[in-house]
């Protein structure tokens, strides 16, 4: 419960604050070990929109230099369960991805960022009134993908119980 409040806490400081920006990715790097090496970065977070950022770097790579399906996968995917994490309560629900489906159009041989984003009213009518009677939601949400020059790498959307 503790940890849920001081999480809640970092976030919405991160929204505003570089340093809070800066202490929130690296406790979530700590704390998800799968994503550390890809170093996903944080760049803009609120209630409504995330935003994560993938360096171009090696261990990103596939095979031709490009950055790896998964790993552009993957960084949809936390933006995505990020931002429904922090706009509900952790210390109540638990969140599980019960399906990812990517459609790839461009080959990122630069930084990538990847953006998800869910409107209030989506949050209430999806989510918060089915947790209230029904115990259980499901809601899938969509993060663009686009590379340092603004082209679309990838569309993820991500099911989540």
């Amino acid at each position: 419960m503790k940890r849920a409040k001081l999480l809640l806490f970092v976030v919405h400081r991160a929204g505003t604050s570089p340093f809070w920006r800066a202490i929130l990715n690296r406790v979530l790097a700590r704390t998800i070990p799968f994503n550390a090496p890809h170093g996903f970065r944080i760049t803009t977070i609120n209630t409504d929109k995330i935003r994560v950022h993938a360096p171009y770097k090696r261990r990103n790579w596939n095979h031709i230099k490009g950055i790896h399906a998964c790993a552009i996968a993957t960084a949809a995917e936390f933006s995505a369960g990020l931002l429904l994490l922090i706009n509900l309560e952790p210390s109540r629900y638990r969140l599980i991805m019960a399906r990812l489906q990517a459609e790839y159009f461009y080959q990122a041989k630069k930084d990538i960022i990847a953006e998800a984003s869910l409107e209030a009213e989506r949050l209430s009518t999806e989510i918060l009134l089915p947790l209230e009677s029904q115990g259980a939601a499901t809601i899938s949400l969509e993060s663009v993908v686009r590379d340092a020059d603004g082209n679309t790498v990838a569309v993820v959307t991500t099911t989540w119980q």
